[in-house]
């Protein structure tokens, strides 16, 4: 594998607070299964826990979910136990799956009320392990103390993680990919037939193509690497941006940081960044 491109040399480390171990707790497994005659998209959304999601030849969605609540004391844990909720809303072509309380998991929903609730001294925990038709689109993200896995699934991809890493393996669809302190490992079983980019800003990238890919791509590190063993690599020339002031009616020109390399003939746009990792671009053997 040879090396394609070098950037700077500068470091970036995240840490994060962890929760002490907690004394108290209730555990429960909730089973639920779904059909998808009419459904095209499934939307997990998770703060705490891990999302392994297969495809398989059925026509439902079977949801298999270890929850935990914990408190230090008894009081706490009764009121996590009473308020903490979990939400499932089937729309014509959707299942969106999110915790509902003591708080919306659910991107961008009621930000503004969460400084409004009272304090909640219970913590919860979702684990979830979930089989999909194998053309579903999948919408799915967590935050803390979980991985993301995916295997087997044809439909589009929208994956985000903060604290963990997520794992694609043998995919077909678009994709787009995103975590924050952990690795992104993708693995196709055919080439994705629209644009898709990835990213992670502590981490190394490594996706797997098949052997015949033609992409126009662009990467972006702080601090690492690119690397390939696809033998037609083309560096293009750089972009140039142009940006002209209405008022004054001054033209800016600005070269963009993004390296730009093609494969193949070209094709679909390819996207990888990231902050403190290397980036490898494989072909399938």
């Amino acid at each position: 594998m040879k090396k394609l491109i070098i950037s700077s040399v500068l470091g970036l480390l995240l840490s994060c607070s962890v929760a002490p171990a907690q004394d108290l707790k209730i555990d429960e497994k909730i089973k639920k299964e779904f059909d998808m005659s009419n459904l095209k998209t499934l939307s997990i959304h998770n703060l705490s826990g891990f999302i392994k999601v297969k495809g398989y030849a059925g026509s439902k969605i079977m949801l298999e979910i270890d929850q935990t609540i914990s408190a230090e004391n008894q009081a706490e844990l009764q009121k996590g136990k009473e308020q903490f909720e979990l939400g499932f809303d089937q729309n014509t072509d959707s299942l969106i799956v999110y915790i509902k309380e003591p708080w919306d998991s659910r991107p961008n929903s009621h930000n503004n009320e969460w400084n409004k609730k009272e304090r909640v001294d219970y913590h919860y925990h979702l684990d979830f392990t979930v089989k999909v038709p194998y053309a579903m689109n999948l919408n799915v993200s967590t935050v803390n103390n979980g991985n993301i896995s995916i295997a087997n699934v044809a439909g589009s991809l929208k994956i985000n993680n903060v604290n963990g890493a997520i794992a694609l393996e043998n995919i077909k669809g678009k994709t787009s990919v995103r975590t924050v302190n952990g690795n992104v490992d993708v693995s196709y079983a055919e080439n994705p037939p629209g644009d898709s980019d990835y990213y992670t800003l502590n981490g190394d990238l490594t996706v797997t193509y098949p052997a015949n890919l033609s992409a126009d791509c662009e990467y972006k590190s702080f601090n690492g690497e690119l690397f390939t063993d696809f033998p037609e690599v083309q560096i293009l020339p750089a972009r140039i941006s142009q940006n002209t002031n209405k008022h004054g009616g001054s033209t800016k020109y600005k070269l963009q940081s993004n390296t730009q390399f093609q494969i193949g003939k070209g094709g679909k746009n390819l996207h990888f960044e990231t902050f403190n990792g290397n980036i490898y671009i494989k072909k399938q053997s």
